[in-house]
């Protein structure tokens, strides 16, 4: 972190990078494989004249796609010009816009101009704007939108502005005078900011929806409207339902002024629904496109089906190979895939193991017995669990991964059993419970060890810690099924 006057070629300051191997990679080359798979999953554009973004500005791991989706949504077009409307983290003091008066902005992917002409012309229109450096040097919403930007419109160059909280009439004053001065450029406007902090993924889906739904209004009333009555919901965890709400009302004003229509949702997902993410606590991430000639919005994706409800062989297919990807991605980007696009079938609910096998041989295997999210972003977390914490085995390698294959075990939801006399060898998966002891077999664990019932009972005790005859007595047991399914070998 840090400032230069040498490598600017007019000899102004180049921010040096904040957050570079935090947030994301520092090396440029992984960089830009993850910028370039996060865009490869993204979803075509939905607006024919895109005027503005929003885009999160959280860690790539965990907000990476979103923010490649709304990029997406700009893909293939010119800029001269991107002004980034960055969030205020760091200078609780400011109260207006600040513009960085420097030559560039320094990633691992090298220098991006600053677009200084820009910065003149709005200091000067607008009794708004400042330009100064001291809130970007610490800065991360500004800096996570350059690698993006550097990669799709190598030729742009940047404005960089973070957005002080002031009173509502500040946004529209600075979005009419930033649409002003962009008139006759090519220009894009990117909002960066995140959506609530840090509910139940529960809440947090709720309040997001209510969020996103009145972005594409370009009204800045009704967001505020939106955003202050779900603070005064009192929602356990609720620090705010948009980080970035200074930016994102900057940017509708902005938007509106150069003629924008309305917009579109374009994607929503939380940190919860990331292999890596818990649920108890999130942060929600949207991306939206405002503009003109918008698409048909989407038919609303159908809720999950019932967990008892088989999977189709191309679920399966689907399953393996998010599995397989999550971890390729996470051994050469650091990144991991964010599940989505499966059936109703797919993602009910269910518990799954990841087993891993090297050359026939077992090299990792855990599992969840209770699933707390959909089938998709479960398997992708245990697939993490399998390569990487399993005790048994060392982390897998990147080198490895060519040599594994891949086994998936869903689960049918556990049922008591009124004793060992009920458990069918083959059919059935077991957990035994004794006191605060328990272990859980696989149904397939028995038949592949030749174990009758009472011999794969003495085992399961033995794992659970027990006397080897500790099952005999006192102890409870439920079973469940297992589809069990693998990658074909060779393949």
């Amino acid at each position: 972190m840090g400032f230069t006057h040498s490598d600017g070629a007019g000899g102004g300051e180049i921010r040096r990078p904040a957050v570079a191997g935090k947030f994301y990679p520092e090396s440029a080359a992984v960089l830009k494989l993850a910028i370039e798979q996060f865009l490869g999953d993204a979803p075509p554009a939905q607006a024919a004249e895109p005027l503005a973004i929003v885009v999160p500005h959280a860690g790539y791991i965990y907000s990476g796609q979103i923010c490649a989706d709304g990029y997406g949504q700009v893909r293939g077009r010119d800029y001269d010009t991107v002004v980034i409307l960055g969030t205020n983290h760091t200078t609780p003091s400011l109260r207006r816009v600040s513009l960085y008066p420097g030559d560039g902005f320094a990633t691992p992917l090298g220098i991006a101009p600053v677009d200084r002409e820009l910065v003149a012309a709005l200091t000067a229109a607008s009794a708004d704007c400042v330009a100064e450096v001291g809130p970007h040097v610490r800065e991360h919403s500004v800096e996570v939108q350059v690698p993006f930007i550097q990669i799709l419109f190598p030729k742009a160059k940047i404005l960089p502005a973070v957005v002080g909280q002031a009173e509502a009439a500040l946004f529209d004053r600075f979005g009419a005078a930033l649409a002003q001065a962009l008139r006759g450029r090519r220009a894009l406007i990117v909002a960066s900011s995140d959506l609530s902090h840090y509910p139940s993924a529960e809440d947090a889906e709720s309040v997001d929806r209510q969020t996103l739904a009145a972005i594409p209004s370009l009204d800045s009333a009704t967001l505020l409207a939106v955003l202050r009555s779900q603070q005064a919901r009192r929602i356990p965890g609720l620090d705010t339902a948009a980080c970035g709400e200074a930016p994102i009302l900057a940017a509708m004003a902005a938007a509106r002024a150069l003629g924008a229509a309305g917009g579109r949702v374009v994607s929503y997902a939380h940190s919860g629904d990331v292999p890596i993410g818990e649920r108890n606590q999130v942060v929600g991430y949207g991306a939206v496109v405002l503009g003109s000639g918008l698409a048909a919005a989407p038919p609303p994706e159908p809720p999950p089906a019932s967990a008892d409800t088989p999977l189709a062989p191309e679920d399966k297919q689907r399953l393996l190979a998010l599995a397989r990807t999550t971890l390729e991605r996470f051994l050469t980007t650091g990144m991991v895939p964010l599940p989505r696009g499966f059936s109703p079938v797919a993602r009910a609910p269910r518990g799954v193991f990841v087993t891993l096998h090297k050359r026939g041989r077992l090299r990792g295997c855990i599992g969840r017995m209770a699933p707390d999210r959909p089938l998709p972003a479960l398997v992708g977390a245990v697939a993490l669990e399998s390569a990487f914490e399993d005790p048994r085995f060392s982390r897998l390698s990147r080198e490895e991964l060519s040599q594994i294959e891949i086994e998936l075990s869903v689960l049918t939801p556990m049922k008591p059993v009124s004793g060992p006399e009920a458990i069918v060898v083959g059919r059935d998966g077991v957990l035994l419970k004794k006191g605060s002891r328990s272990a859980v077999f696989l149904p397939q664990v028995a038949p592949e060890q030749g174990w009758g019932r009472d011999e794969m009972l003495d085992n399961l005790a033995r794992k659970a810690g027990l006397p080897t005859s500790g099952w005999r007595e006192g102890a409870e047991f439920m079973t469940f099924q297992a589809d069990v399914f693998a990658e074909e070998k060779g393949r």
